[in-house]
Parts: structure tokens; C-alpha cells; sequence
């Protein structure tokens, strides 16, 4: 079954855990947490102790996705307050293979993010260390972008990679994903899907979430 993970970069932050918390009850997966430093990206968002303060409060899996300049440096404090996935930019990581090793060591879930713009290729030798693969389908930085549909290919291509190598990653989308642009991404390969302002906006997010959950895996 496809997984889906809200994006609490579309939240309303006044009331962030009780959001959390309603996703949780819509029967959500995970929870997407967009850190952003207004350096890689053009855009500050949320640090550890906001992961700190939904751990242990909320029952979804925290996916904190490091959207910041040399992300190594946080790695540490960020499993601390609480997150079970990290998931890196590519982009920012010019030693990928070490900052890895070091997530995985400390006992978290390591991902990496791809722009839309970044080829595969930049994952020829770690794609059988990671734990999940993000597929950026807007360029990082804001919510509420339209998706961008020359990232179908990649997703394919990544499908097939995984099934030709047989590994156990995870595909996850990123950018743009309704109720639409959901079956394209899953059609291609997708298994997690993160959604941000189409999810939040809804009347009715608990049947979009359900909905999303039931689409057929792509072959």
C-alpha cells in the first residue's frame, strides 16, 4: 500500500501538534518535516527542536527532510530531538557516501533528495546504502508549487533500477502531489508520497489520505 506523508510545511503553526495529530487520525503514514536554511534554499523553516516537540507526542514516523547547507553538521541534533529519517540533498553533500554512514550509525533512516535537475547518476555507487530515494517534483523552498512533470522519467528509471538491483529502498515524491499529479507519480514508481497545500486545503483530507493510500503501485 502507498504510504503518505503530510507535509507540516502547509500546517497551520499555531496549532502544529493538533495538526499533526488530526493527520494521524486521517490515518496518515508519516510526517513530513521540510527543514529549510535560506541558503540552499530561499526559504527558513523549522529546526530540531520542532521535531523535538511532536516526538513522543504524535504516533507517525517523523521523516525530516535536510533541505540546508552542509547538513553533516546537524545530523547529531536532529536525531537527538527525535527524527527516524534524514534525508540529505545530494547537492549539498560532496562526501554523500560519509554523511550516510553516519546517519545510519546513529542508528536513523538515511535518505537522499535529488532536485528535479539532478540526474540519477549522482547515485550509481550509494543507492544500495540507502534506505529511501527523494524525488524533488518542484524546486525546493515553498509550498503550493505545481508540479513538474519532466520527473516522471527519473521516477521510472529509478523503478527500474530497484527492481533490476533488487534493493529495498524506498521511492518517495515531493512537490506538487494532489489527488491528480498522485497517479502519475505512483504509475511510475512511487511508494511514498508527500503532500503539502493540496492535503491541508482539503475539505476532506481524511478521503484524500484514503485515496492516495488505495492508488495501485506501478509496475
Amino acid at each position: 500500500m502507498i504510504k503518505v506523508a503530510p507535509s507540516i510545511l502547509s500546517a497551520d503553526f499555531a496549532c502544529l501538534l493538533q495538526e499533526a495529530r488530526r493527520m494521524e487520525r486521517f490515518g496518515a503514514d508519516w510526517l513530513h518535516i521540510d527543514v529549510m536554511d535560506g541558503h540552499f534554499v530561499p526559504n527558513i523553516t523549522m529546526g530540531p527542536l520542532v521535531v523535538q516537540a511532536l516526538q513522543g507526542r504524535v504516533g507517525l514516523f517523523l521523516d525530516v527532510h535536510l533541505m540546508i547547507e552542509k547538513p553533516q553538521d546537524f545530523i547529531s541534533q536532529f536525531h537527538q530531538a527525535g527524527a527516524q529519517m534524514l534525508t540529505v540533498h545530494a547537492e549539498t553533500c560532496p562526501h554523500l557516501h560519509r554523511v550516510i554512514q553516519t546517519i545510519k550509525k546513529m542508528g536513523c533512516k538515511a535518505g537522499v533528495a535529488l532536485n528535479p535537475a539532478t540526474p540519477l547518476s549522482c547515485l550509481e555507487y550509494i543507492l544500495h546504502d540507502v534506505d529511501l530515494v527523494l524525488i524533488m517534483s518542484v524546486n525546493p523552498g515553498f509550498g503550493g508549487q505545481d508540479f513538474i512533470p519532466a520527473v516522471l522519467p527519473k521516477i521510472r528509471a529509478l523503478a527500474q533500477e530497484k527492481r533490476k538491483r533488487a534493493l529495498t529502498l524506498d521511492i518517495q515524491v515531493d512537490g506538487g502531489i494532489n489527488e491528480e499529479t498522485a497517479v502519475q507519480v505512483v504509475e511510475a514508481g512511487a511508494d511514498i508520497l508527500v503532500t503539502g497545500s493540496a492535503l491541508f486545503s482539503s475539505a476532506e483530507p481524511q478521503n484524500m489520505i484514503q485515496a492516495l493510500k488505495m492508488l495501485p503501485a506501478g509496475k
